[in-house]
C-alpha cells in the first residue's frame, strides 16, 4: 500500500501515527476520522498494534477533529433525522407496520423466525428494492449481502426483478456478496464492506444469517461470555456502517425453543439480549395458511407493536 496512500490520509495529522500505523489502520477499515473517533481504544490497539494508551490518544485527536464529543440541539438532530432513508418491503401492509416506508437507514432491522417463516426471500427482495428509484420506494443505491449459509440465490433475484421491469444483469451487478466461512471472517466482511462503501456508495448491508457461525462455534454455557463479547462487536460495527453510510441494515436470526415456556411462543431469537439491545426494529416472522406469512413488529423505538400480513410468491413479496 506504500506512502502514496498515507500522503493523501488525513491520518498521518493525527499525533502518534506513522506511515506504518497509518497503513495498517486503512487496510482494516479506518480510513477516516469519524470511523477512528467511533471506536474504542482496544479495538484501535488490536488492529494497528499498538498500546491502549497510545490508540486512545490518537481516539481522542480524532475525536476534536471530527467534532465528535459535542451535543447537538433538538433541531439539529431533528435535521439529521430527516436525512432518513427507507427502503420499500413490495407488501403495503408491511410499509404500514414500519411506520409506512419499510425499513429505515441508520438502524438495524432485525427479522427472525422458524425456517421456511420467509427472512431470505424478504432479503433477496430487499436487494432488489434498494436499486429502485427514490420515488418509487428505493434508495438507487448497490447493496452488500453477507451470506453465512449458502442461501443467496441469483435466480430469485432475476424474479423479482424482472417482475418490476428492471433489467436482471444490472440489478445483479449492483449486489456484492460474500460467504462468510466462520464468525471471524463474517466480522472481518464487515471491515472489507467499510472499505469498499468508498467506491459503491451502497445503502444496504444484509447479514443472512447474524449468529449462525457464532452458535456452531461457540459451544455450551462455557463459551457464552466470549460468544457474547463478538456478536456484541459485530453488532456495534453494522449499526456504525449504518451511520456512517446513511445506510440499511437487515439482518437475519433464527429462533431456539424455549421448553420452559408455559404461555405465549415457544420460541426465542437466538443472542440474547445483546443482539435485542442493540437491533433498533425487531421483526418476528411465521408462517400462516397458503404463501401467507406474518411480521409482527415486537421492539421499536418510536413504533407500537403490531403485525402485518403478507405474501411470498414467485413475483416476490407483496400484499
Amino acid at each position: 500500500m506504500g506512502k502514496d496512500k498515507v500522503n493523501e490520509s488525513p491520518l498521518s495529522d493525527l499525533p502518534g501515527v506513522g506511515p506504518a500505523i497509518a497503513d495498517k489502520l486503512i487496510e482494516a477499515g479506518y480510513a477516516d476520522m469519524m470511523s477512528i473517533a467511533v471506536s474504542s481504544p482496544r479495538e484501535l490497539s488490536d488492529v494497528a498494534e499498538i498500546g491502549e494508551p497510545t490508540a486512545a490518544k490518537i481516539i481522542q485527536a480524532a475525536r476534536k477533529q471530527a467534532d465528535i464529543g459535542s451535543f447537538e440541539t433538538g433541531t439539529a438532530l431533528l435535521e439529521r433525522r430527516s436525512k432518513i432513508g427507507s427502503i420499500t418491503t413490495g407488501s403495503k401492509t408491511f410499509d404500514e407496520l414500519m411506520g409506512g416506508k419499510g425499513f429505515d437507514s441508520q438502524a438495524i432491522t432485525e427479522l427472525f423466525g422458524e425456517f421456511g417463516s420467509g427472512k431470505t426471500q424478504l432479503v433477496h427482495q430487499m436487494c432488489v428494492n434498494a436499486q429502485l428509484p427514490k420515488e418509487k420506494g428505493g434508495l438507487d443505491s448497490h447493496v452488500f449481502y453477507i451470506d453465512t449459509e449458502n442461501t443467496f440465490r441469483p435466480n430469485r433475484i432475476i424474479q423479482m426483478a424482472e417482475a418490476y421491469e428492471l433489467d436482471p444483469d444490472e440489478v445483479l451487478n449492483k449486489i456484492h456478496v460474500a460467504r462468510a466461512y466462520n464468525s471471524s471472517h463474517q466480522m472481518l466482511l464487515v471491515d472489507k464492506v467499510m472499505e469498499l462503501s468508498k467506491e459503491f456508495s451502497p445503502r444496504l448491508l444484509i447479514v443472512d444469517s447474524l449468529t449462525s457461525q457464532f452458535r456452531a462455534e461457540y459451544v455450551g454455557r462455557g463459551a457464552l461470555a466470549d460468544r457474547q463479547q463478538k456478536l456484541n462487536k459485530h453488532m456495534h460495527d453494522l449499526l456504525r456502517w449504518s451511520d456512517l453510510n446513511n445506510g440499511v441494515v437487515v439482518v437475519t436470526n433464527q429462533v431456539a425453543a424455549k421448553p420452559d415456556a408455559f404461555f405465549g411462543d415457544p420460541t426465542r431469537p437466538i443472542g440474547g439480549h445483546i443482539v435485542g439491545h442493540t437491533a433498533t426494529f425487531r421483526l418476528y416472522l411465521r408462517k400462516s395458511k397458503g404463501g401467507k406469512r406474518i411480521a409482527r413488529l415486537i421492539d421499536s423505538p418510536h413504533l407500537p407493536e403490531g403485525e402485518a400480513v403478507f405474501s411470498v410468491s414467485e413475483i416476490g413479496i407483496r400484499d
